[in-house]
């Protein structure tokens, strides 16, 4: 039990030596941006299906796709791995 107190004490202070701007051996992932409508449009989903199947609300659905907001947090990362391997996903979500 130690060995975990260890580790996550030891990955609290890299995170914080990393906000401080030490440098650190740290993996950081930046989700790159993404077309929402056509990511949607290669899951042959409609609007609605695609909201429900992902778990997002159709209005914030609409909003990224017309660009009048842009995903971030989560969301992005769950649609940039929709646009990677959509079928994997649903399949996943759907088990």
């Amino acid at each position: 039990m130690d060995n975990v107190f260890e580790s996550i004490k030891k990955g609290l202070q890299e995170a914080v030596d990393y906000s401080e701007g030490k440098k650190v051996r740290v993996r950081v992932f930046h989700p790159e941006p993404v077309n929402v409508k056509s990511i949607r449009h290669g899951t042959r989903l409609t609007q609605d299906e695609f909201a429900a199947a992902f778990g997002i609300s159709v209005a914030t659905l609409r909003h990224w796709e017309r660009g009048d907001r842009k995903p971030n947090g989560p969301a992005l990362v769950l649609l940039n791995l929709v646009k990677k391997a959509p079928e994997t996903v649903l399949q996943v979500l759907n088990s």
